[in-house]
């Protein structure tokens, strides 16, 4: 599932309420949306997820303008004012809200034993004001994903917490990893830090899917052919083989790979403080 910001924004220029924006998200790769004053993370997040519709440009799915679904498949999370919980509500009592708005069993035992899969039982009465804030941004995403339906997200300014972005960026990163479309609404300058993260990632990842293609490709062949027999038998001076390292013919003889969670402002996805 893709999600494409195509030029969107609200108002118009000079101080339009949201600047002209545009992202794509999809598996494994979130969308970073850069933006800044109070009130335009809430105007870029409402968009993205489908509950306002912008001025300008259009948000598809998958190629289709289709606001519903949209609706439908992305949460909000953490959003100022929409989707946030009250700072001085505990864990396990957010725990228990998102449980019951999920459909599910909220009883001490459900609520203690999704704290101790996320590994947060340490938090379970810390006010979620005081947890870091990557331990947040998981918290509220993991809950917002026990929703029906719910196979996206659009998390809302994690920065305003405080704490080190790639901490923070690390699980939006993972989440994303799962194969959930992720779009991060953020300051330009998280967003700069978040981009050169992720582009570090992708070109790792590059690296391993050639490197493990490349050994794949070397199984396939069955064992080293001919040309590289022949060459091992000129390489054999009186019944002793020569095991100096000639170049890039022994590597590829090796077989060994190289290194290298408005139209409508009441989110129906709130869980805690505007949900009505």
């Amino acid at each position: 599932m893709t999600l494409e910001l195509a030029a969107v924004g609200i108002g118009t220029e000079p101080g339009a309420a949201l600047p002209v924006v545009s992202a794509v998200a999809g598996p494994g790769h979130p969308g970073v949306v850069a933006v800044e004053t109070e009130q335009a993370p809430v105007l870029a997040s409402l968009v993205a997820g489908g509950r306002m519709k912008p001025d300008t440009g259009q948000v598809l799915l998958d190629g289709h303008d289709d606001p519903t679904a949209v609706r439908r498949a992305f949460a909000l999370v953490d959003t100022p004012g929409v989707a946030e919980p009250f700072p001085v509500l505990t864990l396990k009592q957010i725990v228990h809200e998102e449980l019951a708005f999920a459909g599910r069993r909220p009883s001490r035992a459900d609520v203690a034993t999704v704290l101790d899969e996320l590994g947060m039982t340490r938090w379970s009465d810390t006010a979620v004001q005081r947890v870091p804030t990557d331990a947040r941004v998981r918290l509220l995403a993991e809950l917002a994903l026990l929703r029906p339906d719910v196979t996206g997200l659009v998390v809302t300014s994690p920065e305003r917490h405080g704490g080190v972005v790639a901490d923070w960026f690390a699980v939006v990163r993972d989440i994303a990893r799962r194969g959930v479309t992720v779009v991060l609404v953020t300051s330009k300058a998280a967003a700069e830090t978040a981009s050169a993260l992720l582009d570090t990632v992708t070109d790792t990842e590059a690296d391993r899917t050639a490197a493990a293609d490349s050994a794949a490709a070397d199984t396939a062949t069955g064992g080293p052919t001919a040309a590289d027999a022949d060459a091992d038998a000129d390489a054999t001076v009186g019944g002793t083989a020569d095991t100096t390292t000639e170049g890039p013919e022994d590597a590829t003889r090796t077989g060994e790979p190289a290194t290298g969670l408005p139209t409508d402002t009441t989110d129906a996805t709130a869980p805690l403080e505007t949900r009505s």
